[in-house]
């Protein structure tokens, strides 16, 4: 087996990418590589700038030993086939529609013909590093979720996604699902928290880390993280129960605020008795790098493989 993998996390204004020793389970350090992107950008140029931070990674190691290039990859997006299926709609990467973005990449990467390239879905890839080696390798049964911009989330059963079945939602994630008259995506996110602050304070904050910092000391910036808490608490118990998941796991930007949700989650978790171990992420958006990455892991890949069509 070819000893390194490229694990490349693709956001909404940059890429971040790495090696990882796919023998010794590790990142690194040293081939860290990111670009800012506009990702309102023609795809030739969005393309570009994705191969430039990949070939900084590249560059570290030789070709002959890279088992290939995984990508942890946003929606709407063709997984088993990697097409993009960005749409004006989704406000982000629109110019790369319909586009192999395997194919495009190939032509600019500095790999050679045995390197494969793979995508995931970027909140799937999160919870897969974390359960291989992150807060989530200790537990048979685990959700990962992500709370920033959007709410990711995807359930692990023995370091595999579960994408169908009964035991969990269509798509095996929870960010489509009403909940308080919308979804789940538009009540745990960014938006959701500097609305309500609005809401209570009539003030427009600027994120999510101001209103944290303000909840140090105010009454309104702390409330919204309480109910926050409370409401994921309640919103995820009954998916936890049903899956059997020993624990769950928080990244993405909002988890940095945990000391100010974390009681009222925990407390809305054990009324509703959901008896799980609550971890923050301490791989954060490393873990994107590692799950995807771990799509050379032949093993795991055996098994997921079947499961893109269905992310």
């Amino acid at each position: 087996m070819r000893r390194y993998a490229i694990g490349a996390d693709i956001g909404g204004s940059h890429i971040s990418c790495a090696v990882i020793d796919l023998n010794s389970k590790t990142i690194i350090t040293e081939t860290y590589a990111s670009e800012e992107v506009n990702n309102k950008a023609e795809a030739k140029d969005i393309h570009d700038r994705w191969a430039t931070a990949i070939n900084r990674s590249l560059a570290h190691i030789s070709a002959d030993e890279v088992a290939g290039i995984g990508f942890a990859m946003p929606g709407p997006f063709s997984y088993d086939k990697g097409v993009a299926l960005f749409t004006a709609q989704n406000d982000k990467l629109e110019k790369l529609y319909g586009i192999n973005v395997g194919d495009e990449l190939r032509t600019r990467l500095s790999i050679n013909a045995a390197s494969d390239i793979r995508f995931m879905n970027d909140a799937t890839a999160f919870a897969v590093g974390e359960a291989w080696f992150g807060m989530g390798k200790d537990y048979c049964r685990s959700l990962s979720i992500t709370l920033g911009t959007g709410f990711g989330s995807a359930f692990i059963a023995d370091g595999i996604p579960v994408v169908d079945g009964n035991e969990v939602p269509d798509m095996g994630c929870v960010w489509h699902l009403p909940y308080k008259g919308s979804i789940a995506d538009n009540n745990f996110s960014t938006r959701w928290c500097i609305r309500r602050y609005k809401e209570l304070s009539g003030v427009e904050a600027n994120g999510v880390k101001q209103i944290a910092e303000e909840a140090e000391s105010s009454k309104v910036a702390k409330l919204v993280f309480e109910e926050l808490g409370s409401n994921l608490g309640e919103f995820l118990a009954p998916w936890m129960i049903k899956f059997g998941a020993e624990a769950l796991i928080i990244g993405g930007n909002i988890s940095k605020a945990y000391r100010h949700f974390g009681q009222s989650l925990e407390k809305a978790f054990k009324n509703s008795g959901c008896q799980v171990a609550v971890h923050q992420s301490e791989l954060m958006e490393d873990a994107a790098l590692v799950g995807a990455a771990r799509l050379f892991d032949e093993d795991f890949w055996s098994h997921v493989q079947p499961l893109l069509s269905k992310m």
